[in-house]
């Protein structure tokens, strides 16, 4: 377990940071604006994350200590819950900054509540463009430079950096060997450009993580295509690094870090894939779209409730939803299982991807299907996330598979 900030007799980098502070994590879940807040970072943990990222915070709107709103809302020091040692470590807290001075303003009024302080570098939104941070700095690395060292020099935390690549493997490397030189102690890696979001996010580049791994010396996460619990082990192996770091895939199945059962029904799947309701009565509010994903288009009453619901009483009214629909999908189990049929039976193939689709009362990854036969064609000569034994296993070729959307920005 982390310590606190308050405890550490002198700050550790690197690898010592990595193992005696961290833990030596390798399943991490990813910082999600208006997602990865405490109360997910908590169920989390409870299916197997070894360390949480904050959502991002605006450094420019954190920093002002007039703030008290916004602090109140994006990271909530006061209640002594963020950050707590009893269930919210080891944290990193993710800030977007295009400016050293309000960036160290507002780290400092957070390091003693977590374990680093993380740069978003990789934002690929409107927003971001707009407001002049995440991947809209990456060809200003003067600014990022002077952004990572700050902290590195004032903080008594170490100071981290998630990024996306450049088309070429030269530049991302020479592109990360800057962050590790400025002072940043670990290093994120999402293998996607900054062109790659919503309806284009495609697949995310293991080449360029691998290439990014052999060339510095601090630890490396991976991040892009982690969409079962198996593509953890593989990406590993491909690529070297050090930790796996999954957006979209953990939100849609919390549980997508823990292995399977010794009940496990299935024989390709080696992860934990609960039914989604039962993860629906661990979560709140916007989760539970997600979480329940696979069912609402078919229960389309618990959906419209879900989308209503208001007032005093919504726990309640969440908790009741999310009981109908075990209740539903146990039904829907029942009938299909008293067949003698097995949970492999049931898994199918989408047919522009490749990628396994599960029962509709287990939690399981989303993924957006490929738009045109090029795509289509370009999937199937990459690594795919499937234990079946018709899809052939590639190695690393430029390419990965597909999903993970950087939810994480």
């Amino acid at each position: 377990m982390a310590v606190q900030t308050t405890d550490r007799p002198r700050k550790l980098a690197g690898y010592d940071f990595y193992h005696q502070i961290l833990g030596s994590p390798k399943l991490i879940v990813a910082p999600m604006v208006d997602q990865s807040e405490l109360a997910w970072r908590i169920l989390s943990r409870r299916y197997g994350a070894q360390l949480c990222y904050t959502p991002m915070i605006n450094a420019k709107m954190f920093s002002p200590p007039s703030a008290h709103a916004y602090r109140a809302q994006a990271f909530n020091t006061s209640c002594l819950e963020e950050g707590s040692n009893a269930h919210d470590r080891p944290l990193i807290v993710q800030f977007c900054a295009n400016n050293p001075s309000q960036l160290l303003t507002s780290a400092l009024a957070v390091q003693d509540h977590c374990d680093a302080v993380d740069i978003n570098l990789g934002c690929p939104q409107d927003i971001a463009k707009k407001g002049h941070y995440g991947s809209f700095l990456m060809d200003e690395w003067d600014l990022i430079h002077d952004l990572i060292n700050v902290l590195h020099e004032n903080l008594s935390v170490p100071v981290t950096a998630k990024f996306r690549i450049f088309p070429s493997v030269e530049k991302t490397v020479a592109y990360a060997k800057m962050l590790e030189s400025a002072g940043a102690q670990i290093l994120t890696c999402h293998g996607r450009l900054r062109t790659q979001r919503g309806q284009n996010t495609g697949l995310a580049d293991w080449a360029h993580i691998k290439a990014v791994k052999e060339a510095v010396r601090v630890p490396v996460f991976a991040n892009g295509n982690i969409l079962f619990h198996e593509d953890v082990e593989k990406c590993l192996e491909e690529t070297g690094v050090d930790g796996v770091m999954s957006a979209e895939g953990q939100l849609y199945n919390p549980a997508l870090f823990a292995p399977a059962s010794p009940e496990n029904p299935s024989s390709t799947l080696t992860g934990a894939h609960p039914p989604h309701a039962d993860l629906a009565l661990d979560a709140v509010k916007g989760h539970l779209f997600k979480i329940m994903h696979p069912a609402l288009s078919r229960e389309t009453d618990l959906r419209e409730r879900l989308g209503r619901i208001r007032g005093s009483n919504v726990v309640e009214e969440y908790i009741e939803i999310a009981k109908e629909m075990k209740e539903r999908m146990e039904r829907d189990a029942a009938e299909v299982m008293k067949g003698g049929q097995t949970i492999d039976d049931l898994i199918t193939i989408e047919p522009t991807t490749g990628l396994r689709v599960l029962p509709h009362w287990l939690s399981q990854p989303y993924f957006r299907p490929l738009k045109s036969p090029t795509e289509a064609s370009k999937r199937a000569s990459s690594p795919i996330p499937t234990a079946h034994e018709d899809v052939k296993r590639a190695r690393l070729s430029g390419q990965s598979a597909v999903g993970d959307i950087d939810a994480s920005l």
